[in-house]
């Protein structure tokens, strides 16, 4: 069975941000995909502290939730990150997290679907919105996207759910990533993934 992990990066369990991906959870379900929602942004996560001991250890050196979240990942045919929109970008805990995960991974996370959710009261969503999807740019991971850039809006707890045509965009956002990721898988069958070059690192400054 294909698997979705699907990250809150909202301090607040049951926000607008978890009303958006629960909204995809209960599509993929219908899509006989199965989800797990990891609640991360209420937690004390440091950020990246560029030791490159994950280089050797195949892992984070700080030994929290993001090398559980790598475990997790590991397992996956996708990835669905959530933030909320805190001064037009996303929540800094999430950054910390997404950077140390995308950085220390030890296995290959091309061809994983990517897609990212954002909520907000009233604007900075397009911009939290490019944030995360670097992420999966710099990785190899194709996007999912849906009939709109995939935001939601609401204040309050709850006001999401105001927003119908932001649950409806969450909702298509499920359904186009469930067709990639089953597309994808008999890609896979078929013709293998692409092949890789040798990685070619060029410095500006030299």
């Amino acid at each position: 069975m294909m698997k979705v992990l699907l990250i809150n990066g909202s301090p607040h369990k049951e926000g607008n941000t978890a009303r958006a991906l629960k909204e995809m959870e209960m599509t993929f379900a219908q899509e006989g995909i199965e989800t797990e929602i990891l609640q991360v942004g209420h937690l004390d996560i440091r950020g990246c502290a560029a030791c490159n001991a994950c280089g050797k250890l195949g892992k984070c050196v700080q030994n929290d939730i993001v090398n559980e979240a790598a475990e997790k990942l590991k397992d996956c045919d996708g990835l669905v990150l959530g933030s909320p929109v805190y001064y037009a970008s996303p929540n800094a805990t999430l950054l910390a997290f997404l950077d140390r995960l995308f950085y220390s991974v030890s296995f290959d996370l091309s061809m994983k679907v990517g897609a990212s959710v954002v909520a907000a009261r009233r604007g900075g969503l397009s911009a939290s919105f490019d944030v995360l999807n670097k992420y999966f740019t710099i990785s190899g991971m194709p996007l999912a996207s849906s009939q709109y850039w995939n935001s939601i809006h609401g204040g309050r707890p709850g006001e999401a759910e105001q927003d119908l045509e932001g649950l409806q965009t969450m909702r298509t956002l499920a359904k186009n990533m469930a067709f990639l990721m089953k597309s994808i898988a008999l890609g896979k069958e078929q013709f293998g993934l692409p092949e890789r070059e040798k990685r070619v690192a060029t410095n500006f400054i030299r």
